[in-house]
C-alpha cells in the first residue's frame, strides 16, 4: 500500500483510460453507491451486462477513465454525452465515484481534474455536473475545478424513501 503521507497516495495513484477488464472493479464501485450512496439516483445495482452496454456508448470524445493503485481501481470517472440531440454535441456530463474506504484522500479530485483536462482535449464547450444538494463533498469538489452553480432543482429525485433537489453546475471550459 502507498505512503500516507502528504503527496504519498496521489504519487502513486495512476489515472488512465478505462478497458474491459478494468469493468468489474467499476461495476462494484458504482454498485456500492447506488446501494448507500444519493451520488446516484439509480435504485438497483448494474449487471455486467448494462454496464458493458453503457461501456460501449463512449468513445474518445466521451471517455471512461480509472484510478488505478497497485493493481486495483480504487476510482473511476466518465464523460457522457448530455444529450443525444445534436445541437448538445459540445457539451458532456461528468460522473466521478470513488471507492468507499478511498475517499477523502484526493482520488475524486485526480479524477475530475483529469476529466477537465479530457474535455478540452476533445473540444467541448461545457461540461454540466448534476449533484445531489446535500452532496457538499461533491459540490465542493466541482467548485475547486472550475464549475458553476447555475441552478437549483427543488424535489426532483427520490431516493431513500425522501424528496432530492439537485445542484446542477457547470463549467464552461472556453472561459478558463
Amino acid at each position: 500500500m502507498a505512503s500516507m503521507r502528504p503527496g504519498g497516495l496521489a504519487q502513486a495513484v495512476k489515472i488512465t483510460g478505462a478497458t474491459g477488464r478494468h469493468l468489474p472493479e467499476i461495476t462494484s464501485i458504482y454498485n456500492e453507491a447506488i446501494l448507500n450512496t444519493t451520488a446516484t439516483f439509480d435504485f438497483e445495482p448494474k449487471t455486467m451486462e448494462e454496464q458493458r452496454r453503457w461501456m460501449e456508448e463512449h468513445d474518445d470524445r466521451h471517455p471512461i477513465i480509472v484510478a488505478i493503485l497497485g493493481d486495483s481501481v480504487v476510482g473511476w470517472g466518465s464523460l457522457s454525452r448530455f444529450s443525444d440531440r445534436c445541437g448538445y454535441q459540445a457539451t458532456v456530463e461528468d460522473s466521478v465515484y470513488v471507492r468507499r474506504e478511498f475517499r477523502g484522500k484526493g482520488i475524486g479530485t485526480m479524477i475530475l481534474r483529469k476529466l477537465v483536462d479530457e474535455a478540452r482535449r476533445a473540444g467541448h464547450h461545457a461540461i454540466i455536473a448534476r449533484l445531489d444538494a446535500a452532496n457538499h463533498v461533491s459540490i465542493a469538489l466541482h467548485r475547486k475545478m472550475g464549475f458553476q452553480e447555475v441552478g437549483r432543482l427543488k424535489e426532483v429525485g427520490f431516493k431513500f424513501g425522501r424528496w432530492l433537489d439537485v445542484v446542477v453546475m457547470e463549467n464552461l471550459l472556453h472561459e478558463k
